[in-house]
């Protein structure tokens, strides 16, 4: 047993002292991984355990202002590190087939590191998006998903920043920030009040645009299985697996959110006496209305806010009448 021990320290020891990036091992968090591992799993108990306790006996936090306020720095954060994948050389110097790191101490090359961990840090940061669904008492949006990609991301970041900082596995980052840039903005315009709603008709999107991000990650990872190049394989593997992994949870969830809720949406529709090509209770009726509900051809406005993930929770979009038909 001994033996065994020592020989995973020991190789341990190897890896963090012989095989990280030694420019990166006296930063902030980098000496090992074991304090953003803690870090994650109380970020899992406070979001799953402590904090829906603290809430059970108290009403929820509005918290409007800080959320405006969390969402244009979290908006104005992704922007910056976005400019900064792009200066590290995307879209310019870089390769998209194959890109080694730059381990020197050039300039370039420590900024380029630098962003790597500011883009670490980031991912502390997202915690709050979970701390405040938890302290508006948002708890059916604390789902297995929501916790399984905050709390896995800084773990996997800390990996990417000790052995690679730069080169090709910084496309993950800069494909992520964009998406971010993107998702902020709904979130910070969603903040501001109802009066936007009317703005917000492509929230749907965003988990379409998650996906196809995942998509882009992986076929970038994995061509470096069938082309030589100087890059670290078993960061291809874990790029590639986690952008496969967190693919099929977004999967997941766009059919549990978007497709289910379409078919829930129609069947209320039609219990409400909405019915396609005109049929409302037994009678046909066409290009004309019946009780304010139905049109020939009709289409549901109930159906496409429950389309758009929110769930006819408002009482005012129950009643609100059936409009000309168009495609989805």
């Amino acid at each position: 047993m001994a033996i065994v021990v020592n020989y995973v320290v020991d190789f341990y020891t190897d890896i963090m002292e012989n095989k990280s990036d030694p420019r990166v091992k006296d930063w902030p968090l980098m000496s090992g991984p074991g304090p953003t591992l803690l870090i994650c799993l109380t970020y899992a108990f406070i979001v799953k355990v402590a904090g829906p306790k603290f809430m059970e006996k108290r009403k929820p936090y509005q918290l409007r202002k800080t959320l405006i306020v969390y969402n244009m720095i979290q908006v104005v954060l992704s922007a910056w590190l976005f400019y900064e994948s792009l200066a590290a050389g995307w879209f310019t110097t870089y390769s998209f087939r194959c890109q080694p790191v730059d381990y020197s101490n050039t300039p370039k090359a420590i900024r380029t590191a630098g962003g790597c961990w500011w883009y670490f840090f980031s991912k502390f940061t997202e915690f709050f998006d979970t701390f405040f669904f938890v302290l508006r008492k948002k708890n059916d949006q604390v789902s297995r998903l929501h916790v399984i990609h905050h709390g896995v991301m800084p773990l996997s970041t800390w990996f990417g920043v000790k052995f690679s900082p730069g080169g090709h596995s910084t496309f993950f980052g800069m494909l992520n920030t964009f998406v971010h840039i993107v998702m902020y903005s709904y979130y910070l315009l969603a903040a501001l009040g109802p009066h936007m709603q009317k703005y917000l008709w492509w929230k749907k999107y965003l988990t379409s645009l998650q996906m196809a991000q995942f998509i882009a990650i992986m076929v970038h990872a994995f061509q470096l299985l069938f082309i030589d190049c100087n890059y670290p394989r078993a960061f291809v593997w874990w790029i590639g697996m986690h952008a496969v992994m967190f693919f099929f949870l977004f999967k997941e969830f766009y059919n549990q959110s978007y497709n289910r809720s379409r078919k829930g949406a129609m069947k209320a529709a039609s219990a409400n006496g909405v019915a396609t090509n005109g049929v409302a209770n037994g009678k046909v009726h066409q290009n004309g209305t019946q009780n304010g509900h139905a049109k020939t051809n009709g289409y549901s406005k109930q159906a496409d806010y429950y389309a758009t993930g929110e769930g006819l929770t408002r009482p005012e979009l129950v009643q609100r009448p059936v409009t000309s038909a168009r495609s989805d």
